[in-house]
This record gives C-alpha cells, sequence and structure tokens, in this order.
C-alpha cells in the first residue's frame, strides 16, 4: 500500500488499468497525465466520472449528489 506503483504502460496496476478503460478520460490517450486526477466510484463498484488533477475537492463535492 506505501510503495511506488506504475499507472500508465504495460506495468501499470491493475485498478489503474481498470480505472482507465471504465473511463478513459478527453485527452488523446486514456494515460493519468498528472498527479492527483482523481477517479469516482459509486456504491455498485461502477467508474462514473474523472477529474483532471486542476478539479478541486469542492468541484468533486457538487457532482457527488448526481451518484447518491
Amino acid at each position: 500500500m506505501f510503495h511506488k506503483i506504475e499507472v500508465n504502460g504495460d506495468g501499470a496496476a491493475p485498478l489503474y488499468r481498470w480505472l482507465k478503460a471504465e473511463q478513459p478520460g478527453d485527452g488523446d490517450t486514456s494515460d493519468i497525465v498528472w498527479n492527483f486526477e482523481k477517479f469516482l466510484v459509486d456504491g455498485t463498484g461502477t467508474v462514473v466520472a474523472r477529474f483532471g488533477p486542476q478539479t478541486t475537492p469542492e468541484q468533486v463535492a457538487e457532482v457527488l449528489d448526481t451518484y447518491r
């Protein structure tokens, strides 16, 4: 839990491969481009949103009510 893992490329951790497959993002690639990129997973395990690194916690909170 406390060691560095890969999030892109052939060595990407399974969790991040799954998150990116479910929410590929808006760019030319589904790669995570910078730290603090966020994924929103609902109570059933569905990845419902992906937020860029510049998205604030307050902006994410505005979206949360949609998925409750």
